[in-house]
């Protein structure tokens, strides 16, 4: 099939999905009506402790991190597990591109994955 004709076929497909999404949130809009005082009165109470432990949260996992690579070897708790990994090792592909030009030899190290979609919103 046409990649064009696909790509209408998913708009149209997405346009559905967000309508049958917008009622699902107004009946449950209607539905939630008689207790939203009270939900909002929960939110109230328990949102300033949950961005308090949230918070506490985010610094600890941020010393986890810092301690485990000071360590240099992965830490197992009860239930988490903070796993050391090496430093990825990276090359200018562009530089080593330029080089390849006067090396040909150089290409027998290089390989090239399939090629992928981005789809995107907007024009």
């Amino acid at each position: 099939m046409d990649p064009l004709d696909l790509l209408k076929e998913l708009e149209n497909a997405r346009a559905h999905l967000q309508i049958l999404q917008m009622d699902r949130e107004k009946k449950r809009a209607e539905i939630t009506a008689p207790v939203a005082m009270e939900l909002a009165d929960l939110d109230t109470e328990f949102q300033p402790v949950i961005d308090t432990v949230t918070e506490q949260c985010a610094r600890l996992e941020e010393a986890v991190k810092t301690a485990v690579i000071k360590a240099g070897e992965s830490v197992k708790g009860e239930w988490l597990h903070a796993i050391h990994m090496k430093g990825r090792e990276s090359w200018n592909g562009k530089a080593l591109t330029g080089y390849a030009a006067a090396h040909p030899e150089i290409l027998a190290f290089r390989t090239v994955g399939d090629p992928t979609v981005s789809i995107r919103v907007g024009k």
